[in-house]
C-alpha cells in the first residue's frame, strides 16, 4: 500500500466525512458523528481483534442506519463521520483525553498508546478538522440561502455500561436551546406512553463531550438537538426503520414550524 510519507489516509482510505442528500430541500442538517468503524490502513486495527472494533467502542451500532432514513423522510442533508472514534472522535473537545482513547470502556486500545504530538496531529488535520468543515460548510450553505437551519445529532448507546442496566430506550439531550428538546419529548412521551424516555440521559447535553452540537449548534444560535437511541434497539435494519419512524413520527410537527429557523441571540 503506498501513501505519502508522513499523510494518515492513503489514497485507498475512506473520505474523512460523507454528504448525503447535499440538494435536500428540508431546512435541517442532521449530524452523525460516529457514523463509521474505519480505520486508517497505516494503523492496522489498532491493536485489536475485529469483534473488539465491531463493538459501541468502536462506533454508534445502527446510528447511520437511522439517520440515513431520517434524511429520506425529511429531506434534509446530513454530514456523516469517515473513520471510528477510537482513531479520534469527532464529538470531543481536542483538550479530551476521551478523544483518542487509551482504554475504551474496559477496552486497552494499543494504537493510541505513546501516539506522538505529530501523529496525533495527523488525525487531527486528516479527520478532525476535514468532519467539521463539512459540518461548517452546509450551514454556511444554508445561511447563503438565507436558511437557518437545524441542527440534529443521532448518536446510539449501549445498554449495560460500567454494569449498570440503562432503563432508557431513547434519549433527548440539551443545555441552552430548548426550542427541539422540550416539544420533542412531549410528542415522544405522548406518542409512546409505554418507553422510557430520557431528558438529559444517558447522558446530559450541558457535558463537555458533545462537541459537535455546542461548537456548530449552541454557539452558532441554531435550533439544535442530540438524540441517543439504545444500541439494541436497532442493530437490525427492521429495528432502525422502527426507531428512525418513532423519532421521525415525533419530529414532524417541529420541523414544520417555520418559527423554528431563528437563530438564538440571548
Amino acid at each position: 500500500m503506498s501513501h505519502h510519507t508522513g499523510s494518515l489516509l492513503g489514497h485507498d482510505d475512506p473520505a474523512p466525512f460523507e454528504v448525503l442528500n447535499e440538494n435536500g430541500k428540508g431546512h435541517s442538517l442532521f449530524v452523525c458523528d460516529h457514523a463509521s468503524r474505519e480505520i486508517p490502513k497505516s494503523l492496522g486495527t489498532l491493536g485489536l481483534p475485529e469483534e473488539e472494533r465491531k463493538r459501541h467502542i468502536g462506533w454508534d451500532i445502527g446510528a447511520r442506519k437511522v439517520t440515513e432514513i431520517l434524511v429520506e423522510r425529511f429531506d434534509c442533508p446530513a454530514v456523516l463521520g469517515g473513520y471510528s472514534r477510537l482513531v479520534i472522535d469527532c464529538n470531543r473537545q481536542l483538550w479530551d483525553p476521551t478523544g483518542m482513547p487509551e482504554i475504551a470502556d474496559q477496552t486497552v486500545v494499543p494504537g493510541n498508546k505513546n501516539v506522538s504530538p505529530s501523529d496525533h496531529m495527523k488525525r487531527i488535520r486528516e479527520i478532525f478538522l476535514p468532519y467539521h468543515g463539512a459540518i461548517e460548510e452546509r450551514i454556511a450553505n444554508f445561511h447563503a440561502h438565507k436558511i437557518v437551519p437545524a441542527l440534529i445529532a443521532i448518536h446510539s448507546f449501549t445498554p449495560v455500561f460500567q454494569g449498570f442496566e440503562r432503563p432508557w430506550e431513547i434519549g433527548v439531550l440539551w443545555d441552552q436551546d430548548d426550542r427541539i428538546p422540550v416539544p420533542l419529548l412531549a410528542k415522544l412521551r405522548e406518542q409512546n406512553p409505554d418507553l422510557t424516555i430520557g431528558d438529559n440521559e444517558p447522558y446530559s447535553g450541558q457535558h463537555m463531550a458533545d462537541y459537535t452540537i455546542d461548537h456548530h449548534g449552541e454557539a452558532g444560535g441554531l435550533p439544535c438537538v442530540s438524540i441517543e437511541i439504545r444500541q439494541d434497539l436497532i442493530d437490525t435494519d427492521a429495528g432502525c426503520e422502527k426507531w428512525a419512524k418513532i423519532l421521525g413520527d415525533a419530529f414532524v410537527d417541529i420541523l414544520a414550524d417555520p418559527n423554528l429557523y431563528k437563530i438564538r441571540r440571548d
